[in-house]
This record gives C-alpha cells, sequence and structure tokens, in this order.
C-alpha cells in the first residue's frame, strides 16, 4: 500500500485555442499522504478546477505522472480510469449531484451496482444511518433539505471505501450553520483516518485542514 494518496510530478495541462496553447497548469508536483487533511486553494483562473478535474480523473494531463492511490493513473485507458474513479474517490460536491428521480437509499447505492458488490442496499443503509439519515432513506433530493442532501452525498461518497475523499466547495450552497455541521462531519471522517482533499475558497474552511496547498497562475506558490 502506497504511502501517498495523491502523487503528482511535473504535471501540465494546456489547452489549445484556435492555433494557440493556453497553459493552464505548469509543473505541478504535490504529494498528499494516507490520511491527511488537505486544503487546495486559489483565486479564479488559477487553474484550482483544473487541477481539482485531474485529481479526479475527470480530465487527463498534457504532461507529466499522476499516481492515484500507487497506480499510474496517466497510463490508464477511459474505461480503466472510469474504474479507478469508482474505486478509489469518493466525491463530495458544492451542487450535491444526486439524481433527483431516485431516493437517497438509492442514490447511495448507485456506485455500489456500477462495481457489482453484492448485498449493497444493506451498505448504503448502514452509511445513511451513520451520517444521520436513517429517517430519510426514501425520499427524493427535492424533498430534502441542503444540508439533507449534502450527507446523502457524503454517504455516497465513503460507499466504496475510496482512498481519497474529494470535496468541491461543499458547504458553498449551504447556510452557515448547516455548512459548520457538514464540515464537524468532514472533521469526524478525518480522525477515522480518511484522506480529504477539499477544495474551498474559504479560509475559515482550510483552516480545517491540516495544511493548505495554494495556487497561482497554475503553479503552486
Amino acid at each position: 500500500m502506497s504511502a501517498s494518496v495523491i502523487s503528482l510530478t511535473d504535471v501540465t495541462k494546456t489547452y489549445m485555442l484556435g492555433d494557440m496553447q493556453v497553459p493552464v497548469l505548469r509543473g505541478i508536483n504535490v504529494e498528499v499522504n494516507r490520511g491527511e487533511y488537505v486544503a487546495l486553494m486559489g483565486p479564479s483562473g488559477s487553474g484550482k478546477s483544473t487541477l481539482m478535474n485531474l485529481i479526479g480523473l475527470l480530465d487527463e494531463p498534457t504532461a507529466g505522472a499522476y499516481l492515484l492511490d500507487g497506480t499510474d493513473a496517466s497510463t490508464l485507458d477511459d474505461p480503466s480510469r472510469a474504474r479507478l474513479r469508482n474505486s478509489a474517490i469518493g466525491f463530495i460536491f458544492q451542487t450535491f449531484n444526486l439524481l433527483p428521480h431516485m431516493d437517497a437509499l438509492a442514490n447511495v447505492e448507485l456506485p455500489l451496482r456500477y462495481a457489482g458488490v453484492k448485498d449493497s442496499k444493506a451498505k448504503a443503509r448502514a452509511l445513511l444511518e451513520r451520517v444521520g439519515m436513517a429517517d430519510r432513506l426514501d425520499h427524493r433530493p427535492p424533498q430534502l433539505s441542503g444540508g439533507q442532501r449534502q450527507r446523502v452525498a457524503i454517504a455516497r461518497a465513503l460507499v466504496n471505501d475510496p482512498a481519497l475523499i474529494l470535496a468541491d466547495e461543499p458547504t458553498g450552497n449551504l447556510d452557515s450553520r448547516t455548512g459548520a455541521e457538514t464540515l464537524d462531519l468532514m472533521d469526524e471522517l478525518h480522525a477515522q483516518g480518511r484522506t480529504i482533499l477539499i477544495v474551498t475558497h474559504d479560509e475559515q474552511v482550510a483552516k480545517r485542514a491540516d495544511r493548505t496547498i495554494r495556487l497561482l497562475d497554475g503553479v503552486i506558490v
């Protein structure tokens, strides 16, 4: 088992705008060790979202190496990358990204179904109970508050026992009290040994983390 969950070496990302190359990430080197809680910060245009997408296997680097939990993700084809993403990363999004026509239990169960896990319903139910949603299993997202939807999203992120929890502005659509409750839950997960990378623009949120990585103009500062 690798000590590093995230290992980026000389990673670049360049987009083509017509005939012009637009560099967004310029030689990123990052290590996040198992059990760390790390915040990623940067102003608009810093490359923060691009870096998050690379770490989340939603995009590929132009050059450089990316090892996720010891696996060289830089060399994978699309189906292999999708399988690794489903098994190794639990996503928590600002907009929750729950399927509105499915109840809470089915939303949490979905990654397990993709992975072909048996008895997926029991595991999904146990995680929803763990995040305080035992009485909302049959509620669909439109029937839930923002905080309740985020708890469902956190349960879904945990359901495959991922190496990394990747949280993108998880309190961005929540009021201050509900946001604090969500961060308290993240603190609990960290205390249990989870590796967390939280993308945020909020210094108060970043203070919860062990350390902060700051991006500016595509480089770490």
